[in-house]
Parts: structure tokens; C-alpha cells; sequence
């Protein structure tokens, strides 16, 4: 029987306590995470989110009626107990906070009664993720999610108050908002009001906060929520949070300089990490042509080497058609690592099939019984070519290269993650290191065969490089934006960029993705309406709080940092969303449900 908590008070929580506290009439709640009976003495350890206490029921001192009762606790049950705290002396426990008190019970009331449960609450558990996420508020109960729940609070107080300390608004925008083309899926929601129209969701703030700085706040930022319709991973999430700011008469400098000064001061005030300034910075082009990717990891080397004008004619069919082809070669050097089994160089090449490539070419360094070298193409080339090959990468005797020679773009996709894996089977990735980067000077568009059309590599609102910005019409893959992301240890966490406020570049940009004017005003009207009466520059970053968080907690995904996230499919174990909706609601919304679509 459940009973009341009338007439008490908790006096602090179970791991607020310390022998300092000896002496001291007390009141906890919490949780039993286990019992113990030892005949005369029962043994419960109370937990709530500060942590764990020791209570002890004895029969001679808290009375044969609390003693019942204590005998009868099974965990989970939600209690109250009084008594008083006492030195566990010789018995201490050093493996919790309390573990040198525990409390001699006097008082026990059992709050409410716990069925039995559908997994145990343990800080380390092998329970299906499926199951855990169908019930998450009792896997919310586990101490590592509950310090994760914590660190991303103590996250978002420390953002607000840089912010606020640097002049910033807090603002909050509208979750109901215009549908937009570009970028991921939209939510729609549909109107009941205006039958047959919908809202969208925001994938981000952007036009809004950009409206703000027409406004003239200067200085505005949110902790807003988005919404993008895509396929989930391991840090991606329907509905996600940005640390979004925006600033007007900045520039990429200025946005870099407020941004490093909120980075250390979060790193520093929520896990206690100095991070080092100024940030290194680094070009798209340059991560792209040295790491294969436009987040690259520093936590290791392995370079690529372009040695495209060193192979490309030579005899060695491979890189002789890639060449012609206009492609590409390039390589990677690994140290010492000129004897790795035929097995495992296999399996990075089937990594490289993995990202689009045909295969890999390699050469291991002098590695051969009588000194030469092994190859999968030396008899191919002659020995001076294969002389400049190793030169050109610096590799040495034991050195194994690994090549790819294709099209650029899968070049840098084959070798970026070859580089990946070779940090990972090699363990050469240290996993204590905070490796921030700044790429910068995205290109502008991208081009897009799905749609035969350029489309923007960030959005239509981004800012082109001014030195470029007389290539629009005649080579619009040359011009370069005013964008910037900030990476860490290969997870891209923010970015950002200087935005368009001139109306006639805007209209132009409009123009190049493929825009008629009606349709540019049809979409973005409102946002070209403003851009009429003096717009300030201004530009803007959005980090996403979850993978700060998530890196901060040394969690495997996002889902560890979100008090309640979705499945993999997007849907909700523990609420059953998304569902079906009874006709009544439908047709108050003038909708219907194409039946075909369920079987």
C-alpha cells in the first residue's frame, strides 16, 4: 500500500551526505536499488540522481512494524526513510561517495510499490536498445544516462550564459512555419483552418534569424529545436537541437572569434578541458585534397599525396586511364607497415569498394626476403618511376602505400575512409585528444546529377567569396563561399556562414539554382520583401547541441544524450508514435488516407 509523504521533508539527496553529516537526523527518498536481509538487519541501498546511501534497518531500533515493512522493499520501490547518519567505520564502501556513512533507520514510508521490471537498472547493461527505449524512463533511472541528462543541462547554462555575457538576445521562432525546397524532407502539418495547406516544421531558424537582424537585435541566439525528415544514424535524429546564433556587421573572423571564445568557455565549464586558441584553420580544398574529407581528423597523420603528374603515363594501365581520363592518383603512406598480411590489405580494398572505388593498387617498401619491393603493379613501371613514387610520399624502407586512381570526387571518397580505417585497425587515433578545426571557403554550389542542376552546398542564403563572385555565369563550381564548420576529432559539431544581404546577389543566387523569379517570390517573398528596407551584413552559426553533448559524454550516439529519442525508424517505442488518427480528425483536416499504402 502506497503512503503519503505528509509531514516530511527530504532533507537533501542520498549522495549529498558525508561523514561530516554524522550525528545528524535525516530524510532521503529515492529509489531501492537493492535490498539485503541478513535475518536481524536489513540492508537497502536508496538511490536517486545524485547517487546511492546505505540505510540499515535493525529490529531493536526502528520497531517490528518498520522492520515488516523494510523486509518486504523489492527494488525499485519509491520510499522515504528517516533515521540517523552514522560512520560505517571498518565496513566503509570506496566505491561510492557514501560509502564511508550509511543511515541507522528509524522511519520507513513506502511511497509506492514497483512491479517487476522489465530490465534491471544497472549502470552497465546488455539490454536490446529496442526495449530499453520502450521503457525510458526506467532507463533514464541508470546512473551514466542520468549524468548525460545532466552534463547536456550544464551545457546549455553554460552557452546561455556566454551569450548573454557577450550581447546576445535569447529569441525564440516559430515551429509552424513555410515549407522551402531546399535542403532535407520537411514534417508538414497539415491546417485545419486553411484546408489543404501545410505547415512545415524548421530544419533551422535560418530565414527567421535572418529576419531578426533586418530587425535590428544585432545579436541573437536560441537553443532551437529542428526538424529533418532524413534517414537516421548514429548522430542524427528527427528532431534535434541547435545552438543557434546569428550576428549582424560581422564577418568570418568575427563569427570565428565569439565562436572560439564559446567553445573554451563550454569545453572548460562542462567536462573541465582547456582548449587551446586560436583554432586551427584550414580550406576545403586543402582537407579534401590532404584528408579526403571536409571533416577531417587530426587525432592522426596519413597525409594523401597527389602523384597524379608522377604515375599517370606510366605503363601501369590503372593509372595510365585514370590519368587520360582526366582523373586522379593519389596515396597514402603508412609507416612501418610494410609487412601487413595480404588479409588485411584485402580488406582495405574492399573498404574502397565500399565508397565507390574499383579497388586499391599498393606497394610495401623493401619488404621482400631479398630487399625489393612487393608489389601489386611494380613489374608495370620501371624502376625509376617507382623511385620518384616513393620519394613523392616520403615513404622509407618497412613503408607500406596504398593508391587510388579514379575520378576525383571517388578518389577522395576511397581515400578518405581508408585513412579512416587505417586510424581505427591500426590504433593510431588518440582517443585522449580534442582536435578542433575550422574548415573554411566551401565552394558555393555543388552540382547535382539527380536534378541536372547546381544546387548550394549549404543554403541559397550563403554568402559568395567577393574575389569569385565574377564566376557565376561563366564556371559557378569556381566560386567560393563565405562558410565555415567546426570540426571535432572528425565529427563536424557547427557552421555556418556570412549571408547574402545584397537583394540583387540574392536574386542572382536564386537565379543559378534554378529559380524563376515567380518561384523565388512564391518561396521566399517575405525574406526578399525585407531585404528592401537596409539590410545589415550579418552572418551566423548553428552547432548541433547534441553531438557537443554527445562528444562531451563519450557516448557512441546522440540517442545517450536525449532524454527521449527515437528508434533508428524514426518512431516512438514508448509512446507508439507515429499512429493512426481516427476519421474524425482526418476529415476536420480535409484529409484521406490512401489505404494501398499499409499493405
Amino acid at each position: 500500500m502506497a503512503e503519503s509523504m505528509q509531514g516530511l521533508k527530504r532533507t537533501a539527496r542520498c549522495a549529498e551526505f558525508s561523514a561530516d553529516d554524522i550525528g545528524k537526523n535525516v530524510t532521503v527518498m529515492g529509489w531501492v536499488q537493492k535490498t539485503r536481509n541478513k535475518g536481524g538487519l536489513i540492508f537497502t541501498d536508496i538511490r536517486d540522481r545524485s547517487g546511492i546511501i546505505q540505510a540499515v534497518f535493525e529490529e531493536e531500533t526502528c520497531g517490528s512494524s518498520v522492520f515488516e515493512k523494510a523486509a518486504s522493499l523489492h527494488n525499485e520501490y519509491c520510499l522515504a526513510v528517516t533515521g540517523l547518519i552514522r560512520s560505517r567505520g571498518a565496513d566503509a564502501n570506496a566505491n561510492i561517495s557514501t560509502g564511508a556513512i550509511e543511515i541507522e533507520a528509524k522511519d520507513l514510508r513506502i511511497l509506492s510499490e514497483s512491479d517487476t521490471l522489465p530490465f534491471q537498472i544497472e549502470d552497465e547493461t546488455n539490454t536490446r536498445e529496442e526495449l530499453r527505449l520502450k521503457y525510458r524512463y526506467l532507463d533514464l533511472r541508470r546512473a551514466p544516462l542520468q549524468r548525460n541528462i545532466a552534463l547536456r543541462s550544464k551545457l546549455a547554462m553554460s552557452v546561455r550564459n556566454y551569450m548573454a555575457e557577450n550581447g546576445f538576445l535569447e529569441i525564440e521562432t516559430p515551429t509552424l512555419v513555410k515549407s522551402t525546397p531546399e535542403g532535407a524532407r520537411d514534417y508538414l502539418v497539415p491546417s485545419r483552418v486553411h484546408q489543404g495547406e501545410f505547415y512545415a516544421l524548421p530544419q533551422s531558424p535560418q530565414l527567421l534569424k535572418q529576419l531578426l537582424m533586418v530587425s535590428g537585435f544585432d545579436r541573437y541566439f536560441q537553443l532551437a529545436r529542428c526538424y529533418r525528415d532524413e534517414d537516421l544514424r548514429a548522430d542524427r535524429q528527427p528532431e534535434f537541437t541547435q545552438i543557434d546564433m546569428e550576428l549582424s556587421f560581422a564577418d568570418v573572423d568575427t563569427v570565428i572569434e565569439v565562436n572560439e571564445g564559446l567553445i573554451k568557455r563550454m569545453f572548460k565549464e562542462v567536462i573541465g578541458v582547456d582548449v587551446e586558441l586560436p583554432i586551427e584553420r584550414m580550406t576545403w580544398q586543402t582537407a579534401m585534397d590532404v584528408y579526403g574529407s571536409d571533416k577531417p581528423d587530426l587525432r592522426f597523420g596519413l597525409p594523401i599525396t597527389d602523384i597524379t603528374d608522377i604515375v599517370g603515363n606510366s605503363g601501369f594501365s590503372v593509372f595510365k586511364n585514370a590519368y587520360e581520363a582526366g582523373g586522379v592518383i593519389r596515396a597514402i603512406r603508412v609507416p612501418g607497415e610494410g609487412h601487413m598480411p595480404r588479409k588485411k590489405i584485402d580488406a582495405l580494398v574492399e573498404v574502397a569498394k565500399l565508397f565507390g572505388g574499383k579497388g586499391l593498387a599498393y606497394l610495401c617498401v623493401n619488404c621482400a626476403d631479398d630487399g625489393s619491393h612487393k608489389s601489386s603493379f611494380a613489374k608495370f613501371m620501371t624502376p625509376e618511376e617507382i623511385d620518384a613514387l616513393i620519394k613523392a610520399v616520403g615513404a622509407e624502407k618497412g613503408d607500406l602505400i596504398v593508391i587510388a586512381a579514379d575520378s576525383l570526387q571517388i578518389v577522395r571518397n576511397v581515400l578518405g575512409n581508408v585513412r579512416l580505417e587505417l586510424g581505427r585497425s591500426l590504433d593510431l587515433i588518440d582517443k585522449t585528444a580534442w582536435k578542433f578545426l575550422w574548415v573554411t571557403e566551401f565552394p558555393l554550389l555543388e552540382w547535382s546529377e539527380e536534378e541536372n542542376r547546381f544546387t548550394a552546398m549549404h543554403h541559397p542564403f550563403t554568402a559568395p567569396m567577393d574575389e569569385d563572385w565574377q564566376y557565376i555565369d561563366s564556371d559557378p563550381g569556381r566560386v567560393r563561399a563565405k562558410a565555415y564548420d567546426i570540426v571535432l576529432n572528425g565529427t563536424e559539431i557547427g557552421g555556418g556562414s556570412v549571408r547574402i544581404h545584397q537583394a540583387d546577389i540574392q536574386e542572382k543566387m536564386f537565379e543559378v539554382l534554378g529559380f524563376t523569379p515567380e518561384r523565388a517570390h512564391e518561396q521566399f517573398g517575405f525574406l526578399l520583401e525585407a531585404f528592401k528596407y537596409g539590410v545589415p551584413p550579418h552572418a551566423g552559426l548553428a552547432y548541433g547541441l547534441d553531438r557537443v553533448a554527445m562528444w562531451m559524454a563519450g557516448a557512441d550516439s546522440i540517442r545517450e544524450v536525449i532524454a527521449f529519442p527515437k528508434l533508428k525508424d524514426a518512431s516512438d517505442a514508448m509512446m507508439g508514435a507515429p499512429s493512426e488518427v481516427d476519421d474524425k480528425q482526418l476529415k476536420e483536416l480535409g484529409i484521406c488516407v490512401d489505404e494501398s499504402i499499409k499493405e
